[in-house]
């Protein structure tokens, strides 16, 4: 009798711890996806670019180290200009020089013009008194020379003009063209970002292209992540996507779906059978708004992983937990 209200006791402890073990799984099990989503796992990402010279130089200057913040435009290192100055004093003074060869040619001008002028006069005297009879034919021959002389030298005085002109053009453009290449040696920041990489050290001699820094474009954001056939079939561009971060998962970032891949991930083979097909991952990228980097850029940390998620489903709601702050 002991023994068979021993087993009843037995099987009444089971069928409670039973009934435990189903209600706590029932309250604790992981939350499902939600109906109308997709999530994939990557990494925040930003692009990356340079601080980089565009001529050939010693760096004299690197004003910041890795970490540090720029804006685009803001100085972030300086070459040797010495030389590139003293090149452009000498171009200067060679404009002011052929400015003074223009004006003397000016000048040679307003002379040629003038004794021009005089012999056209003295020519036509000369036509008018040799038909009276006044002078001889020899007369006529000599003004008429010197006439072509005058137009002659009129015309090459009128050329050396031009010529000057065109030197002190020519001049102008060289000291342009050296102070352009001045401006190179400053170099500046293209982007609003932060510094990755510190690749060169004062007193290195960079060939054109060289790069001084290596810089993580704060306003372009985004995170990769790879869905299925189906899912990744089903989501719009430009549509509403979230990234929920490992490191502040309360925090959910607003994205957009800027790009699906046009292929899949994996070497298709000849003979594809439904369920291969099915696993075919597709790369998909969500881009950070900027809006929400502009107000969280000190939040938002390039290599950070996470979850992405995205709407198969239009009309689908973000859940309380993805509702953006």
């Amino acid at each position: 009798m002991s023994a068979i209200l021993r087993n009843k006791k037995l099987i009444i402890i089971i069928v409670l711890a039973g009934i435990v073990a189903a209600v706590a799984w029932y309250f604790l099990r992981p939350a499902g996806t939600p109906p109308g989503l997709a999530y994939g796992n990557g990494r925040l990402e930003a692009t990356e670019t340079a601080v980089a010279t565009k001529v050939q130089g010693k760096l004299i200057e690197v004003y910041f180290r890795e970490g540090a913040d720029l804006k685009t435009g803001q100085i972030a290192a300086q070459l040797d200009d010495a030389q590139l100055k003293a090149d452009i004093r000498a171009a200067e003074a060679a404009v002011e020089q052929a400015k003074e060869y223009a004006k003397v040619a000016r000048e040679d001008v307003k002379s040629a013009q003038s004794q021009q002028q005089l012999a056209s006069v003295t020519l036509r005297r000369t036509q008018e008194l040799i038909k009276k009879g006044f002078i001889s034919a020899a007369q006529l021959d000599k003004d008429v020379n010197t006439m072509r002389t005058a137009n002659a030298t009129l015309a090459s005085a009128r050329n050396r003009v031009i010529q000057a002109d065109a030197s002190i053009r020519e001049a102008e453009a060289r000291v342009d063209s050296l102070k352009s290449n001045l401006d190179d040696l400053t170099l500046r920041s293209p982007v609003d970002g932060r510094i990755l990489y510190r690749l060169a050290e004062p007193g290195e001699v960079l060939s054109a292209g060289g790069r001084v820094f290596s810089i993580l474009d704060l306003n372009d954001v985004y995170m990769y992540i790879y869905l299925s056939n189906l899912e990744a079939g089903s989501v719009e561009l430009g549509s509403e996507a979230r990234i929920i971060l490992d490191a502040i998962p309360d925090n959910p970032i607003p994205c957009t779906v800027t790009y699906v891949s046009p292929r899949n991930q994996f070497t298709p083979k000849e003979v594809e059978t439904r369920d291969e097909r099915e696993k075919f991952m597709f790369r998909v990228k969500l881009q950070v708004n900027q809006d929400w980097l502009a107000r969280n850029i000190d939040v938002a940390k390039s290599g950070m992983p996470g979850v992405g998620w995205v709407k198969t489903d239009p009309d689908a709601v973000w859940p309380a937990n993805m509702q953006v702050k």
